[in-house]
């Protein structure tokens, strides 16, 4: 499913302010630094759609692209950065969990993590919580390049077994490059047929309204 058209479309600092829940959604979040503009970029064959930046926390807004004028791709800012005041972070924090709690149309949250390191207990959390209110999502790796296949190998068994310590099933994982593209046919066809389902519902739901 190449991506043929990607635009930017708006900024918000308050969830109720988001475009209307018309299309299917897809968003995406982890640490700051671990990637995301970088990987958003790929995936859309954009070199400079979302910002990137080499200073970590650099997205605070909720940011909405449109793909193909037929689904919502959503750049949510990084948690766990630790180099803003308390407050700062607890205002992340709110606008993080009002736009996930609000969105009838978020059919999945990608959550990055860097394949370099270790299981780390603010992610963890990130996804017990997410896991907990039954809001779908998976696991994206981001900057395998820098790692050979043995060592990617060791990272998805280590975290695999860290969720089965307390998940009865691990969530699906993309193995992720920025760099040499790796991953991102496996996300854009993990997207297709989700997009799809979700606009047969759509036709069936206002048919059945017509009735």
């Amino acid at each position: 499913m190449p991506v043929k058209q990607a635009e930017f479309l708006v900024s918000n600092s308050d969830p109720a302010k988001c475009p209307p829940p018309d299309r299917p959604e897809y968003a995406f979040i982890g640490r700051s630094n671990v990637g995301k503009s970088s990987l958003i970029n790929m995936l859309t064959g954009r070199t400079s759609l979302a910002k990137t930046s080499g200073k970590p926390g650099k997205t605070q807004l909720i940011n909405h692209f449109i793909i193909d004028n037929a689904w919502y791709l959503v750049d949510l800012p990084g948690y766990g950065y630790a180099q803003v005041s308390k407050t700062e972070r607890e205002k992340f924090a709110a606008l993080i969990d009002g736009y996930l709690t609000s969105r009838p149309n978020l059919l999945c949250i990608f959550v990055l993590v860097d394949s370099r390191i270790p299981p780390q207990k603010i992610d963890l959390d990130f996804m017990t919580n997410l896991g907990e209110r039954g809001l779908p999502f998976v696991i994206v790796f981001t900057k395998s390049e820098k790692l050979g296949p043995m060592k990617i190998g060791q990272t998805l068994d280590t975290y695999r077994a860290k969720l089965l310590e307390s998940w009865e099933e691990a969530p699906p994982f993309f193995v992720t490059s920025a760099t040499t593209a790796a991953g991102r046919e496996d996300i854009l066809s993990f997207i297709r047929p989700l997009n799809e389902d979700y606009v047969k519902e759509r036709k069936t739901e206002r048919a059945k309204g017509r009735k």
